[in-house]
């Protein structure tokens, strides 16, 4: 190589970026690069804040509170379910599409299920499982705030519905031991027998006059002005015969006057608990819904 092409072989390499790195006063600026500090170029998402993981814990034992709730009342429906109907191929009290405890099974079934998203979707930190539980909050309160609506304005029809499934319950009061049972405590509760008068368990096929057996002619015990013989052992035969009694007889025997009216009066007595009741769940409803609503927004924010 020629003298002048060694001297530029010797000569250090520099680049634009090296002028760049310089200050003012020609002194070089050290460099930072990406291995030496991450954070410099890949900044770390925010910590959530103290308040933050409070919100987080609230919404865990709101969705663990009703997740036991719902636990519980799917239990009852089960045991009533069972206690009726102990072996699958035994003898059955009542169709299962009509027994009341079915009800219970339902709702503890989505109460169970909605809170257990709940939880999960709050100690996952799962977006998907906070929305669902949010869309099934909206809807159980739309439902709500619609049967209320519904109360109000079809309160005749209710009225007439109600007449009817009273009726109901007096046909098949010896069918179906739920409804025996719900029978017995609305007499026994209001004082009342029958639906107008004691005179209506004349249209029930085991009570009615031309029946066979004991009950023939009379009423259930729960009719009874005093059910119980000397003060504390229960008389169930003091309902027999009462129907082929005189009015002034019957009466000194069984509460004369029927429950339609009585339980209706009963219901209009109660109408501000039933309000406060209701107002409460959709209010417990709206906390756990807005407890999501801020976790799945924290969620949301430490991801972006």
């Amino acid at each position: 190589l020629s003298p002048q092409a060694s001297r530029l072989v010797q000569l250090p390499y520099s680049s634009f970026e090296d002028d760049d790195d310089a200050d003012d006063d020609g002194h070089s600026l050290p460099r930072v690069t990406a291995e030496q500090d991450p954070g410099a170029w890949y900044p770390g998402p925010p910590k959530a804040s103290p308040f933050s993981h409070c919100v987080r814990c609230l919404a865990f034992l709101w969705n663990l509170l009703f997740l036991l709730l719902g636990l519980l009342i799917l239990a009852v429906g089960v045991w009533g379910l069972l206690a009726k109907n102990p072996l699958p191929g035994g003898e059955r009290g009542a169709p299962l599409g009509s027994d009341p405890m079915l009800l219970f099974v339902l709702a503890g079934l989505a109460a169970g299920a909605v809170s257990l998203a709940g939880c999960l979707g709050t100690f996952r930190a799962s977006p998907c499982l906070l929305r669902f539980f949010l869309g099934a909050v909206l809807a159980f309160g739309g439902l709500e705030l619609l049967g209320g609506l519904l109360l109000l304005l079809a309160r005749r029809r209710l009225r007439d519905a109600l007449r009817d499934l009273l009726l109901l319950c007096l046909l098949r009061y010896q069918e179906d031991p739920d409804l025996q049972f719900l029978v017995d405590e609305v007499q026994r509760s209001l004082q009342c027998c029958g639906l107008e008068s004691y005179r209506d368990w004349e249209s029930n096929p085991y009570f009615n006059c031309s029946a066979p057996g004991a009950q023939a002619c009379g009423v259930p015990a729960s009719c009874c002005q005093d059910p119980l013989e000397n003060g504390s052992v229960p008389n169930a035969q003091c309902g027999f015969g009462v129907l082929g009694l005189g009015a002034a007889a019957a009466g000194a025997v069984v509460h004369p006057g029927g429950c339609g009216a009585a339980l209706g009066s009963w219901l209009r007595g109660q109408a501000g608990a039933i309000a406060t009741g209701a107002t409460a769940l959709v209010l417990l409803e709206a906390v756990g819904a807005l407890l999501a609503l801020r976790v799945l927004r924290d969620i949301t924010a430490v991801r972006v």
